[in-house]
């Protein structure tokens, strides 16, 4: 999957991922601007996702799988 970055920089207050770890579970965080990151539920992402107005989905793909999506999104 192609990604193209916007060249406007985005304002948000929080950052959602959804990220596999080396085991490839995936773990999900919820990031403030500034603070470090918290570990949160599926459930809880599941829920920002789906309710949260988002202005920006970066998906993240590794190398040489092409079937497995990680991604980010962010929220006014």
């Amino acid at each position: 999957m192609r990604y193209i970055p916007s060249p406007i920089p985005i304002h948000f207050s929080v950052m959602y991922s959804a990220i596999a770890n080396k085991s490839g579970r995936m773990q999900y965080h919820k990031v403030k601007p500034g603070e470090s990151k918290l570990r949160i539920s599926r459930n809880e992402f599941i829920r920002a996702y789906n309710s949260a107005q988002i202005v920006s989905l970066r998906p993240i793909q590794m190398p040489g799988n092409e079937t497995d999506f990680q991604l980010e999104f962010y929220v006014i």
